[in-house]
């Protein structure tokens, strides 16, 4: 397993901020609720709204499944790309 520095870190988490940036704009796009958003991709509204802040968990970037940002994105009526940042970080291990 690779060790990832404090700078990859960073970028995740750069990364997590657009991504919550995007799901917030696209939820009032559709004129929704954090809550309505929740309940309908089959998420607690606590989840749903770390996602908006771009965290997991308290002091942890978001970091959702691939199932969740496809219910997140049939819920909103958009699709995956509209969500997904362009600019992605180097995941490789460093």
């Amino acid at each position: 397993m690779g060790h990832r520095d404090a700078s990859a870190d960073e970028e995740w988490a750069t990364y997590a901020q657009k991504l919550a940036t995007a799901l917030r704009r696209a939820r009032e796009g559709a004129g929704l609720s954090q809550e309505q958003v929740a309940y309908r991709a089959g998420l607690t509204r606590y989840t749903y709204q770390k996602y908006e802040k771009g965290e997991s968990r308290p002091g942890r970037p978001a970091n959702p499944t691939l199932r969740t940002v496809l219910a997140i994105s049939q819920v909103l009526g958009v699709v995956v790309e509209d969500l997904i940042p362009d600019d992605v970080p180097d995941l490789r291990s460093r």
